[in-house]
């Protein structure tokens, strides 16, 4: 994949350009603020962005904030997030939009490589790729909500998994149960979710992510 990185530790940046080197990704540029990732991008036309959420000048949200412009300007360019925390407000207004080649991680799991390259080629094929804490916070940002209040235990453990872009095969093995056990939690809760006609795996993860915004 070609890919674009955007990382203000320099330490951090030059070991993610020399890991994806190593796994064969050509590595088109490395920045280390929001507007030179902007500039990148609209210079080199990467298949991957990765992006820290804080970034110069004032190292809040302007990564974040940059992902989004790039995915609302060039939906073909896949977007994974890496930060330290979860900044719920641009979070969910990313995986929102439209989950498609999009991912957050936190950046615990850069140390685990295994993770962040499976993160990254889901994200650059399409997929979509959540830490499980970033669902979490999520889930619980909206408990209030009364269609979540109806899912039994195993019907939200289903959703959490989903929600990190899991397959219903892999959601299975995780809960240690038939895949036929999560088909039946996967159309109970889109039942009581009211999303009993989305189809399609992608979609079905964007409609859930609308709800965890809600």
């Amino acid at each position: 994949m070609r890919v674009i990185l955007a990382e203000d530790s320099t330490l951090l940046r030059e070991g993610l350009v020399r890991l994806l080197a190593e796994e064969g990704h050509e590595v088109l540029a490395a920045v280390g603020d929001a507007d030179a990732l902007v500039e990148a991008v609209d210079a080199c036309e990467p298949d991957v962005v990765v992006v820290d959420v804080r970034m110069p000048p004032t190292h809040t949200d302007e990564g974040l904030r940059a992902a989004l412009d790039i995915r609302r300007r060039r939906p073909e360019v896949k977007v994974l997030v890496l930060s330290q925390y979860v900044e719920k407000r641009y979070a969910t207004e990313l995986m929102s939009a439209n989950v498609e080649g999009v991912g957050y991680l936190l950046k615990d799991r850069v140390a685990q490589v295994g993770d962040f390259l499976d993160a990254l080629e889901r994200v650059g094929a399409g997929g979509a790729a959540f830490d499980p804490e970033v669902v979490r916070q999520l889930l619980a940002r909206t408990s209030h909500a009364d269609p979540l209040t109806r899912l039994t235990v195993r019907e939200r453990e289903t959703l959490e998994l989903m929600a990190q872009g899991m397959t219903n095969a892999s959601i299975a093995q995780a809960m240690h149960v038939s895949q036929s056990a999560v088909e039946k939690h996967v159309n109970a809760l889109f039942d009581k979710l009211e999303l009993s006609h989305t189809t399609g795996y992608s979609r079905r993860v964007l409609a859930v992510l609308h709800y965890l915004g809600s």
